[in-house]
């Protein structure tokens, strides 16, 4: 019996010494780690979630050693993934903030869940702006519009999203952008980003001689953004139709809008003409009276003054 009791202590001593020397290993490695945060965070890591294996193995007596492990860890992917931020590797980021979320989560490092979580739309953000300043369109266009689905009532992200979109040349695309960034907050810039995309519009339909079309386009440019130049598209459209009355209109509204262009006097002149082919004949010379200094059309203006005096 006595030599049975030795026996078994002789055991206990000996899995007390195995113990103790794996708690000094273990240690040793968490020391290790804290060691190279400063230096080499990966390495850091490495080294925390090693010991954190290990000590978990240990029972009661590595229980320390884990939950130190478990709150450091967290801060170290965190850290890491910042990083990744700073050198504008935004995709590497983006899914290191989501394993951050998942081990925060894990360990119930919940400040730095939510700091990860809040993270993760600015970084997708800052890649989605990136891709547009490089011009890669259908890049841009697709990470704003997975922004967009997260926060649909985001405004300027539906602007720059109607940028990418127009740059990719999905105009119809653009425009639903615009209108949707327009409802949220950004109306004056959406509006006039609406009001040259149906001025563009107008000019080629005017262009392919598809004047009803022109004609829609332009007045929808004006709507958004008040344009003289689609006021004029709108009034060349009408003429080139044959709405006498329309092409007045809309170079009446042309001539208030840009008294002082170019072409004031051209536009003058054709208005006068209208007017005088509609037997108006007072309001054709306030027009032709409009144009008598024009250095083109100012002569034949005078002519058509004194023709009808």
């Amino acid at each position: 019996m006595k030599r049975l009791i030795a026996t078994i202590a002789a055991l206990t001593l000996a899995f007390a010494a195995a113990w103790a020397q794996d708690l000094a290993a273990v240690t040793e490695l968490y020391n290790s780690g804290a060691a190279a945060v400063q230096t080499d965070k990966a390495a850091a890591l490495t080294a925390f979630e090693q010991a954190l294996e290990q000590a978990t193995a240990l029972g009661d007596e590595g229980a320390e050693i884990v939950a130190n492990c478990k709150g450091i860890i967290p801060n170290i992917k965190l850290s890491l993934a910042k990083d990744l931020v700073k050198a504008t590797k935004f995709e590497e980021a983006i899914a290191a903030l989501k394993e951050v979320q998942e081990v925060a989560d894990k360990y119930e490092a919940f400040d730095v869940f939510d700091e990860a979580k809040t993270l993760i739309p600015q970084v997708k953000n800052s890649m989605a702006g990136t891709l547009l300043n490089n011009k890669e369109y259908d890049k841009a266009a697709a990470a704003y519009q997975e922004l967009l689905a997260d926060d649909p009532d985001n405004g300027t992200v539906a602007l720059r999203l109607g940028v990418a979109l127009n740059g990719a040349g999905k105009t119809d695309e653009a425009k639903a952008a615009f209108e949707k960034a327009a409802a949220n907050g950004q109306a004056a810039t959406a509006n006039k980003q609406l009001g040259n995309l149906y001025l563009k519009d107008a000019a080629a339909d005017l262009k392919a001689k598809k004047y009803a079309d022109a004609v829609t386009a332009a007045v929808k440019a004006n709507e958004y953004a008040e344009n003289a130049q689609a006021l004029q598209i709108a009034g060349q459209a009408s003429q080139l139709a044959g709405k006498n009355n329309d092409a007045i209109k809309y170079f009446e509204q042309y001539l208030e809008k840009a008294p002082t262009a170019s072409n004031a006097g051209q536009i003058a002149y054709t208005v006068g003409a209208l007017y005088q082919q509609a037997k108006n004949n007072a309001k054709a010379k306030e027009f032709y009276g409009k144009a008598v200094s024009d250095p083109k059309y100012g002569a034949e203006a005078k002519k058509m003054l004194d023709a009808l005096k």
